[in-house]
């Protein structure tokens, strides 16, 4: 699931916690926070701390992942795209073993 705005985490928070069966009160105490505060962040209220928000989603056992939407662009680089690490570790175990040989 994208999630681009405070209205989405607030639906993506609420939709979790139903389906785990938890009451906002319930997940409220877990995340150490106040009803009232999740009641605001699953309407979608902007500005909310972010710490907060971290301890709630790890209260409902959900990590988060980041990504870019788009590559970078820099004046010397281009668009810059991330690394496949697969390659990067292949390669290298590739020169380890030409130099024990």
């Amino acid at each position: 699931m994208r999630i681009r705005t405070a209205t989405d985490l607030g639906a993506f928070i609420r939709e979790r916690r139903t389906k785990l069966g938890m009451d906002q009160a319930a997940l409220a105490k877990k995340a150490g926070t106040s009803r009232k505060w999740l009641v605001e962040v699953e309407q979608g209220k902007p500005g909310a701390e972010i710490g907060l928000i971290l301890r709630t989603l790890k209260s409902l056992e959900i990590s988060i992942a980041v990504e870019a939407d788009s590559p970078v662009e820099t004046p010397s680089l281009g668009k810059a795209k991330a690394p496949d690490i697969n390659s990067v570790l292949d390669s290298l175990k590739k020169r380890t073993v030409k130099k024990q040989i």
